[in-house]
């Protein structure tokens, strides 16, 4: 299952920008299968993204700010779920897929 990574590539924040990084970076690292999905090239993306948020994970004003993490249309959660998954080494769980094994070298 690709893991949708939903960005915005063209966003003035400097904070969103490097979570997005950190987020894309660990993700790649892993070989953790994912797309990221830019909602500033798409209002249909963005719209998408804010739909399959549940509300009670949406913030009391504004709107969600990316990167916000899925599992198809089922939502993980943001960088700070993501980030709190990791610390706690639950990443995978967090993603909906089951742990990787490591693969043993060959003596």
């Amino acid at each position: 299952m690709v893991i949708p990574v939903f960005i915005a590539s063209s966003s003035g924040f400097v904070a969103i920008k490097k979570k997005q990084q950190d987020v894309v970076r660990f993700l790649e690292a892993n070989k953790i299968e994912f797309e990221e999905v830019d909602i500033t090239m798409s209002e249909e993306q963005r719209q998408r993204m804010y739909k399959n948020i549940p509300p009670e994970k949406k913030p009391t004003q504004g709107n969600p700010l990316p990167p916000q993490i899925f599992n198809g249309d089922r939502y993980c959660g943001d960088c700070d779920s993501f980030f709190e998954s990791k610390e706690s080494n639950t990443v995978y769980s967090f993603l909906g897929l089951k742990p990787q094994l490591a693969s043993k070298a060959e003596p």
